[in-house]
């Protein structure tokens, strides 16, 4: 749940037994005289044997509160008889009376500790409690005693599933198949396993083997169309979450999922109607809050996005997983909120992590191995700020290894960027847990991440602790909330010495801006009219090429407001879907603001895009988040960016910028101040081409769009980072010199 986070995981694995062994279907039966029932009660026999098999014969008539009675008696004449505490279990548990039946099977276990039917018991009322370890004790202790229960093993193979064991999830569900290859939902579950372990290939294959064993589970079908979603094989996702769907419509997993796959496939307004069928039929599943706050924001529906605001601050105070933390950098400007909701995540995400064992050890000298890890290696808006900076890279000194878990997409980009390393590596087919031992056998010693709590992140492989030092840098202008991520790489813009408290890593300075730009990017030759972009003939022309989910009401009012005051100016915005633009042109018009005022740009060729700025007088920035790489880009085209910075890291990158391009006059601090500004400049030509002048000056000096400059001061950070490791000390801000411009 936004373009960039992580789609979610169905966990329903169909209930935590085989048919038809529920805990209340095992009863102490055996273990008592068989007498016929009798249609009314009579007096309770004076010996405890009696006492017990009347209670079996009220159990057989559905009397289980009869039943309860006489096994009572029972226990009161004959304290140590073993099968009255039992068969009490069970009639407790016919009558929901769970906690007490727990104390019935453990008195059971007591008398009788090689009883593995208690002990199943045991672990079944547990487990419906909630207290999922002390479940798994118990089927452990079934399974010591009678090794080939199988309904044991299945259900302990669940409790290691609920708790992100996924291994021992995988060894359970094996062993299940092996003794009864029939049960489909231990394929299933097995598929679940592979799934969470991005072993995607072998998920599909477990869940087409479940599915062949019971074509209409719904559950099975939204899990494979998980799968097909994750390797973007989007028909194949299609037809089994619909199918999923028709079978169970009430599911709210697969409605989720739905919602995530409609919105990777850009159908913005179908995502929003899943997403909010998800959410009235299960509304605390984990993150679906923040699918439906994400939902309304990518169409610009506002409606009811207060009351959602503020549930998610709830969620966040009550340490609930409900929001990606990416979502929360669009939503809000609290440093201390983003930290909070990302550090749930780590808590209620965290893999089961092996222990890898220590770090070989490395000696001084020699080059310093560094990985960069993404899914973006590709044409993508990562791609298009580092491309350069690998090449510039110093390849005397270090050694540059690229792991690849992206798609395998073969455009230009992509053979650029494997010519940019010493070594690319895809790794898409493989766990979190094979990447980090792969990077631990090729003696990384830094490995930086791009990608955060993005779209398509693998998380995993930082928790397994791929390398010495673990760097997050540039795909996620947050916190990860990661006690195992070292450093952040940032500047002393986006991230003050006051802001330091609400990051969990270490900040690494660079002296001018955090942001990496290619200074090869063309911008093409081709001179636009105002009539090809559909903007009037006339009139200020401001303009937002950020994604339509930057837009909170809060920006969009004081736009307005800017229209209202700028006679004939017109607002140009990216256009990401038809249902943003319509609400757009609604919410103007509600304003006072005629709906043709908004003109909205279709998505195009990168040195096209660029080129077109030049029909724009100033951008508009986005607040809380700010422009990004669409900031960099309007200042590369020589438009003026105005901004209003904030609290957080994402609402001060516009910022860093402008400081690092030599244009702070057009950082603001307040609402009041951006608006003033907007409108000043648009009233004055001459100053507002003066900044044109200045920026076009700056630029071929500018620090900001030099990465040899950059290669060289984030090098000069990773090998202070290094030699920390070596002296096995522990990660300490750092603050990288400035370095003479480079000749490039």
């Amino acid at each position: 749940m936004t373009d960039t986070k992580k789609p979610h995981f169905s966990q329903n694995f169909g209930g935590v037994a085989l048919p038809p062994a529920r805990p209340g279907a095992i009863t102490g039966l055996q273990y008592a005289l068989r007498m016929p029932a009798t249609p009314e009660p009579a007096p309770l026999p004076g010996d405890a044997q009696g006492c017990n098999t009347q209670g079996n014969q009220w159990m057989q008539a559905g009397r289980a509160a009869d039943a309860v009675r006489a096994y009572d008696r029972a226990i009161a004449l004959q304290p140590d008889y073993l099968d009255p505490h039992f068969n009490r279990g069970n009639a407790l548990l016919r009558l929901q009376r769970n906690e007490e039946a727990l104390a019935s099977f453990e008195q059971a276990i007591a008398l009788s500790p090689r009883l593995a039917l208690a002990h199943y018991n045991r672990g079944a009322v547990l487990e419906a409690l909630g207290r999922v370890r002390e479940a798994m004790d118990s089927y452990r202790a079934v399974l010591e005693i009678e090794p080939g229960h199988v309904q044991a093993r299945f259900n302990l193979g669940c409790g290691h599933l609920a708790l992100k064991h996924y291994d021992e999830a995988l060894a359970c569900m094996d062993a299940v198949i092996v003794h009864a290859p029939q049960v489909a939902r231990a394929h299933g579950n097995r598929g679940v396993a592979l799934l969470r372990t991005h072993r995607l290939r072998e998920a599909v294959a477990a869940c087409d083997q479940a599915l062949a064993l019971e074509p209409q589970s719904a559950e099975t079908l939204g899990n494979r169309g998980n799968v097909h979603l994750q390797l973007k094989n989007y028909a194949q996702a299609f037809a089994d979450l619909g199918e999923a769907i028709r079978l169970q419509p009430d599911r709210a997993e697969t409605r989720q999922l739905m919602g995530t796959l409609l919105r990777d496939q850009k159908q913005r307004e179908a995502a929003l109607q899943q997403t909010r069928l998800a959410y009235q039929l299960k509304p605390d599943l984990p993150l679906l809050l923040g699918d439906v706050i994400a939902a309304h924001t990518a169409v610009c529906d506002w409606q009811g996005l207060d009351a959602r605001m503020a549930q998610m601050e709830e969620a966040i105070a009550s340490r609930r997983p409900a929001v990606v933390p990416f979502i929360v950098l669009g939503v809000t400007d609290s440093p201390h909120l983003q930290l909070e909701a990302a550090r749930n995540l780590v808590e209620a995400e965290e893999e089961h992590s092996p222990s890898l064992g220590p770090f070989r050890a490395r000696t001084p000298g020699g080059k310093i191995r560094v990985g960069y890890y993404s899914a973006d290696f590709h044409t993508h808006a990562t791609a298009y700020l580092m491309a350069e900076l690998f090449e510039r890279h110093d390849r005397e000194r270090f050694e540059w290894f690229a792991f690849s878990f992206g798609p395998d997409a073969q455009d230009a980009m992509r053979q650029r960027l494997q010519a940019g390393f010493d070594h690319f590596l895809d790794v898409r087919e493989r766990t979190g847990e094979e990447i980090a031992r792969l990077s631990r056998e090729l003696g990384i010693d830094i490995a930086v991440d791009l990608k955060g709590y993005t779209q398509d992140m693998r998380m995993e492989i930082f928790s397994s602790r791929c390398a010495p030092v673990q760097v997050s840098w540039l795909g996620y202008p947050g916190t990860t909330g990661a006690h195992y991520m070292d450093y952040v790489i940032a500047d002393k813009v986006v991230l003050p010495s006051e802001g330091q408290p609400w990051f969990t890593e270490k900040a690494v300075y660079l002296p001018h801006s955090y942001q990496v730009n290619d200074g090869q990017r063309r911008v093409s030759d081709r001179v636009f009219t105002r009539e090809e972009a559909s903007l009037p003939a006339s009139g200020f022309v401001f303009c937002c090429f950020n994604n339509n989910y930057k837009i909170l009401p809060p920006t969009f009012d004081g736009w307005m407001r800017i229209l209202h005051a700028v006679s004939g100016s017109v607002l140009w915005l990216l256009e990401d879907n038809s249902a943003a633009a319509a609400n757009l042109r609604r919410e103007a018009q509600a304003r006072g603001i005629a709906p043709e005022r908004l003109v909205f740009a279709p998505r195009m060729e990168l040195s096209e895009h660029l080129a077109r700025h030049r029909l724009a007088g100033l951008f508009l920035d986005t607040l809380p988040y700010n422009a990004h790489t669409t900031a960099s880009d309007a200042l590369w085209a020589g438009l003026p960016v105005l901004t209003c910075m904030g609290q957080s890291f994402a609402s001060r990158v516009a910022a860093s910028l402008l400081h690092a391009v030599g244009l702070p006059e057009l950082v603001t601090h307040t609402q009041a101040d951006f608006e003033a500004r907007a409108i000043a400049l648009a009233r004055d030509s001459a100053q507002l081409q003066a900044l044109r002048d200045k920026l076009r000056a700056n630029l071929p000096g500018s620090p900001l769009f030099d990465a040899a400059l950059l290669a060289r001061h984030v090098e000069a950070a990773y090998t202070v980072m290094h030699e920390r490791a070596l002296q096995g000390l522990p990660p300490e801000v750092i603050e990288v010199k400035e370095l003479p411009g480079s000749a490039s």
